[in-house]
């Protein structure tokens, strides 16, 4: 990613007290240098049927399940955040059919009135006007993406995901999964996702935010799943999304490491 684009984008959201208070439209000629970079946008109108068309080619061309875990791991020991929600993102729209939106309609929607993407955790809409693509950016690149099971974001996750460079994970990179994966055990079985978040401060260089998300990360691909069944402690105040009813007692899905990092 071209340095200087980066800071323009971050700049345009955060100052050193954090989010701005007003941002966009945006203009000029540092926003059309981060443009000509593909690091920032102009508003996109676009369909639910041409995001998933989209998704469907992303998915039958180069963002493959290797590539996505590769550059996850990547990610751990550089620090590189951007590259992280390629795994959920992928995870989430792999298996999604071509259809069109509501048809059929979601008999009890959590996520979406469209079966499809309910179904699957994704939230849709129906279409999508001048949206700013450039806030779901700035928050990838900061912390690792924060609407992570978004239909929008999921493809502009994996577009942009699919122009960088490919990747390799290091030996270390592994071994702080592997290490990941064992803090999860240290939880009690009430503990929730907060008290996991601190069993990993000091396994991969982060901030709490960034391992928030890692966290959500791990949810939506199916790694970190909540029961589904009421218990006394359930939720909670928290900012959490995939893994806000995750406990100590879940553990995690061996099988899933292992389906998407051989672990």
């Amino acid at each position: 990613m071209d340095r200087k684009a980066k800071t323009i984008l971050q700049k345009s959201f955060w100052s050193a007290s954090g989010w701005k208070g007003t941002y966009g439209p945006f203009s000029g000629e540092e926003f059309d240098y981060a443009k000509s970079k593909g690091v920032m946008f102009d508003p996109l109108t676009i369909t639910h049927d041409e995001l998933v068309e989209k998704l469907r080619v992303l998915h039958s061309g180069s963002v493959t399940r290797e590539k996505v875990a590769a550059a996850f791991l990547h990610s751990l020991s550089t620090r590189k955040v951007h590259l992280r929600s390629a795994l959920s993102s992928w995870v989430l729209t792999s298996e999604l059919p071509a259809h069109e939106f509501a048809q059929p309609p979601a008999e009890q929607p959590r996520y979406s009135s469209c079966a499809a993407c309910d179904a699957r955790h994704l939230m849709s809409d129906q279409q999508y006007n001048a949206v700013d693509l450039n806030v779901l950016n700035f928050e990838r690149v900061k912390w690792g993406g924060i609407r992570l099971n978004k239909l929008l974001y999921c493809w502009l996750d994996l577009e942009l995901f699919s122009r960088e460079e490919e990747v390799e994970a290091a030996p270390q990179d592994l071994r702080i999964l592997q290490d990941m994966a064992e803090a999860v055990k240290l939880c009690g079985s009430m503990d929730g996702a907060r008290k996991l978040e601190k069993h990993w401060k000091d396994i991969f260089p982060s901030n709490r935010h960034e391992r928030d998300v890692v966290m959500e990360i791990w949810g939506y691909a199916g790694i970190l799943v909540p029961q589904e069944e009421p218990r006394q402690g359930r939720g909670g105040d928290n900012d959490f999304n995939a893994v806000a009813n995750w406990r100590g007692e879940d553990g995690y899905s061996k099988e899933r490491l292992n389906v998407l990092f051989g672990l």
